[in-house]
């Protein structure tokens, strides 16, 4: 059964409208208008009521870069927004960049949600957990605060280094940052015999390793999942994969963990999506996961 899912109390998020390849969208108190490649359909509301509601515009130049056009230029480049659920709370910093990125990914709440029901389900003490392509460390945080000793990979030490300022922000203390490539970060714990409790992989369509690695999804998610379910602990263990990819269904991710890992035992399969204030739904990647307590 392939499920739907979209994040419902996060209060600090909001997906007013999306249509004509981009999407209007709240971060605390900033409302932004940026690029939306899978919002293919018309808006709901008018240009005239996006206009009036955004409060920032990004504004491409090309495919990887552009600007943000401010209404007002006392409006920050930062600010800081909260995010809690029944068992945890973290704070992040949101910034402009200069790839429509803002340092979150509002739909990846409902993984964050599985991450911390899962560790508190755990008997083991400090259970510990593995964020693969772990960006800016919601993740990686949500399963600090749930109790779990933390590891997080990225290739990019920029970003790494922003995760870490949402630690700080948080709070927390003690996630262990690797700044490295993740399928080479996971072949070496094999060697050395580490296993975790829990793996988050959120792997992009593309990306390169600070040496230059070359990450294409199609070419290597087999041989990385293949690897990473070897570090699971037997007994109490979670895994979630999920990808943003337009050639890849919840099919495909469903088959990729079955293969690699027969044992497999509650796999849930699905899409991520936004529910818009307008009514309108935007799909927003799929995933696989699953816990065994």
């Amino acid at each position: 059964m392939i499920q739907l899912l979209a994040p419902t109390h996060w209060k600090d998020y909001e997906l007013i409208d999306c249509g004509d390849f981009e999407k209007l969208e709240r971060f605390g108190n900033v409302t932004l208008i940026r690029p939306e490649p899978q919002a293919v359909w018309k808006k709901t509301y008018s240009e005239q009521d996006w206009k009036k509601t955004a409060n920032i515009t990004f504004r491409g130049r090309s495919a990887t870069s552009g600007e943000w056009v401010k209404k007002n230029q006392s409006i920050p480049d930062r600010w800081h927004v909260e995010y809690k659920n029944d068992e945890v709370a973290i704070k992040l910093r949101l910034g402009l960049t200069s790839f429509k990125h803002v340092g979150v990914f509002p739909e990846q709440a409902v993984n964050w949600d599985f991450i911390s029901s899962s560790i508190k389900k755990f008997k083991t003490p400090q259970p510990k957990v593995l964020n693969l392509f772990a960006y800016t460390g919601a993740a990686s945080l949500i399963a600090n605060a749930a109790g779990a000793e933390t590891t997080h990979v990225d290739s990019i030490k920029q970003v790494v280094t922003w995760a870490n300022e949402n630690q700080e922000l948080s709070g927390l203390k003690d996630t262990r940052w690797m700044v490295e490539d993740a399928l080479k970060f996971v072949k070496k714990e094999l060697k050395r015999g580490k296993k975790y409790n829990g793996i988050i992989l959120d792997p992009p369509a593309y990306g390169h390793g600070p040496n230059g690695e070359k990450w294409k999804l199609e070419d290597h998610i087999q041989e990385m999942m293949q690897d990473v379910v070897q570090l699971l602990d037997e007994k109490e263990h979670f895994l979630i994969l999920n990808t943003y990819s337009l050639g890849f269904s919840s099919v495909i991710v469903e088959n990729l963990i079955r293969t690699s890992f027969p044992a497999v035992k509650n796999l849930e399969t699905g899409e991520l999506f936004l529910q818009a204030t307008s009514g309108i739904k935007l799909p927003l990647g799929v995933f696989g996961k699953f816990c065994n307590v």
